[in-house]
């Protein structure tokens, strides 16, 4: 089966672009190709225009640390570590995996990349695919939440960095219009002294493509690593937009990092998040007394990181 007519290898974003523009809608921006091409297949309509492949784009390929950073186990504890991670959108998962950098200062993004597909599919599924799907249950999107990133993008020919939650208006639908518009960067501040990130999910084990639940944590405990001074948590799907557990993320400031503040926590998340029934995964009810088993899971990790410094992503396939 024909899918497209013209196929493009740009080598800027401006190129890129400009080649959107020349096909006036008739053409399609894809790096890995995972989800479009299989959407591109299951609606069997006549072959698009053309195709602008990203991949050969180097801003969209490199992952930048600014300024170069120490290890946390070097950083004076209470410094100002200011270090800014930057991956470009079409950064594979895999790479995202190998990344040491990232794995020590922004662990929940390597977990959440390294449980994506098979090893096939991280090799060439890109992080800025995983966002532009615009589905609140991506592994990818949740820890980015989490690690409160922004996104730089080309809109309506303006480039601009915003927020990465306002890239999603629904499920499935984006800000980007695919035919127009480019996601270029992702940018977030990495894990300093006293901060600590997870990632954990709960899959079905007939290999649905989308989770059940997944849930992403960053905290920042005080100097002594025995209270919580600030948290994010980001559980998905929990509506039709990713986003944040704010009431969770309040109630946990200024609390002892200790497991009977993370039960209460876990409870009150289960009586105030109202995540909804999925024919294709699981019941409001199941999913409802998964909220509570993930946060157990990993606020617990992201605090004993907050406190030692040891970073070791769990559960990531190679």
């Amino acid at each position: 089966m024909k899918l497209w007519n013209h196929y493009h290898t740009p080598k800027t974003p401006d190129e890129a672009i400009t080649l959107l523009h020349q096909y006036a809608g008739q053409a399609r921006i894809i790096a890995g190709g995972t989800d479009l091409l299989v959407d591109m297949r299951a609606e069997g309509h006549e072959p698009i225009e053309a195709l602008i492949d990203i991949t050969r784009i180097p801003q969209l390929n490199t992952i930048e640390i600014s300024p170069h950073p120490q290890p946390l186990s070097q950083v004076a504890r209470g410094a100002n570590d200011t270090t800014l991670i930057t991956i470009g959108a079409g950064v594979t998962h895999t790479q995202i995996v190998k990344s040491a950098v990232i794995a020590e200062r922004a662990t929940c993004l390597v977990e959440s990349c390294g449980v994506v597909g098979g090893p096939q599919v991280r090799n060439v599924a890109t992080l800025g695919g995983n966002v532009a799907h615009a589905l609140p249950a991506g592994d990818g999107t949740t820890s980015l939440v989490a690690l409160d990133a922004e996104a730089e993008i080309i809109l309506k020919g303006q480039q601009k960095w915003v927020p990465l939650t306002d890239l999603f208006l629904g499920p499935g639908e984006s800000l980007l219009d695919p035919t127009h518009d480019l996601l270029v960067r992702f940018r977030f501040k990495a894990c300093g002294k006293d901060e600590g990130s997870a990632f954990k999910r709960i899959m079905r084990p007939q290999g649905v493509a989308l989770p059940i639940l997944g849930c992403a944590v960053w905290v920042r405990l005080d100097t002594a690593g025995t209270t919580f001074e600030a948290a994010r948590i980001s559980i998905a799907p929990a509506g039709p937009r990713p986003g944040r557990a704010q009431e969770i993320e309040q109630f946990l400031n200024g609390k002892p990092a200790t497991a009977e503040t993370i039960e209460q926590a876990a409870a009150l998340a289960q009586e105030r998040l109202h995540p909804r029934t999925s024919k294709y995964r699981a019941t409001a009810d199941y999913r409802k007394e998964m909220i509570g088993v993930l946060l157990r899971r990993t606020l617990p990790l992201a605090v004993k990181r907050a406190q030692t410094g040891e970073a070791v992503p769990e559960g990531v396939g190679m």
